[in-house]
This record gives C-alpha cells, sequence and structure tokens, in this order.
C-alpha cells in the first residue's frame, strides 16, 4: 500500500478530529473529483450543479457527521457513493418540482450517469428503483449505487461487501435486469 493510502486510511480512522478532517480532504479529493467528473462528462457548461460543488457538498456531508467511523479507504468511497446520490436526487427532486416534464431518457449503467438536466427525472427513477430493489435484495441495491453512483470498480465492490467478484458480477447482472423491469425509465 502506497504511503498516502495508508496515510488516508489512518486520517479516515481518527475521522472525529478536526484537523485531520482538513487533512484528509485534499487527499481523497482528486478521487472525488474524478467521479463527479465522469458524472459531468457530457453536460453542457452552464447547468447549476458543477463537479467541484457535488464534491465539496458530499464530503462535508460525510464528515460533519456525529460517530462516524470508516473500516478502509474503499468503505470511504463508497459511502461518498451513498452521499453524491442523495446530492443529485434532492437536485433533480428539487428542479423537476419547478417544472415537470416527460419523455424516456436512456441511460446506461455500465458507464454510470453522467448527469444532465435532462436526466433528472431518469435520477429520480433509478432512485426509486434502487430504493425498491433494496427491499427485495440490500446488497444487489448496494452494488448498483456503488457502481453506478460511486465509478467503483467491481473488485473494489467486492472487498468493500466482502464477498467475491463472481458474486458481485452476479448481483449487477441481476440488479441491471430487474431494474429494466423496475424502471419507467428505459435503461
Amino acid at each position: 500500500m502506497s504511503a498516502q493510502k495508508q496515510e488516508v486510511t489512518q486520517l479516515l480512522n481518527q475521522i472525529d478530529l478536526a484537523s485531520n478532517r482538513e487533512k484528509l480532504y485534499p487527499m481523497v479529493y482528486d478521487n472525488l473529483h474524478v467521479i463527479a467528473e465522469k458524472l459531468f462528462a457530457r453536460e453542457r457548461q452552464d447547468h447549476t450543479l458543477q463537479p467541484t460543488l457535488l464534491v465539496n457538498e458530499a464530503f462535508m456531508n460525510l464528515v460533519d457527521q456525529d460517530n462516524l467511523s470508516f473500516n478502509s479507504r474503499t468503505h470511504f468511497y463508497a459511502l461518498s457513493a451513498q452521499a453524491i446520490r442523495r446530492i443529485l436526487v434532492h437536485h433533480a427532486r428539487n428542479r423537476n418540482a419547478q417544472k415537470r416534464g416527460g419523455g424516456a431518457h436512456k441511460i446506461e449503467l455500465e458507464e454510470g450517469i453522467a448527469y444532465t438536466d435532462q436526466k433528472e427525472e431518469a435520477i429520480l427513477d433509478i432512485n426509486e428503483g434502487i430504493e425498491k430493489l433494496a427491499e427485495v435484495s440490500p446488497r444487489q441495491a448496494q452494488v448498483v449505487e456503488m457502481k453506478f453512483f460511486g465509478g467503483m470498480k467491481m473488485q473494489e465492490i467486492a472487498d468493500e461487501l466482502e464477498v467475491s467478484i463472481k458474486t458481485i458480477e452476479v448481483d449487477w447482472k441481476v440488479a441491471k435486469a430487474w431494474l429494466r423491469k423496475f424502471m419507467k425509465t428505459e435503461i
């Protein structure tokens, strides 16, 4: 493990100290920003939500919680995926409350989401699908969330959930099929 990865893990283990939060942010920023940039890769330049804002808000939401602890760096990034999902869903709900519209959207789950204003309804559909899937199979819902919103690789997900990569691959395949049946939006 590289020295920086070890230092990140140590800081995560002592996240309750404000000084550690300040040290941690620049160390994880690049990875979180890469995730956010992937979400915005095909978006216009003047949209209201920017990758940097998404990273800042997700990080602050994570570290400002009481009694928060992380098992590993991967666990931190998995929780970051949840935070990013919540922010995007909240943003989409707010914008949809202001304007109503229809139409089907196509999203390719394999590559995660490239966030656009036109895909806000799809984000809400995926969020609802993940919530319903969690009632049936919580682990499959976690796999979708980590891969789709967190941009995590299959091995990282397997490590985080402490199962084999084959199990994650099966979960991913089944979850995608389940979501296709459930969702209003074409995926």
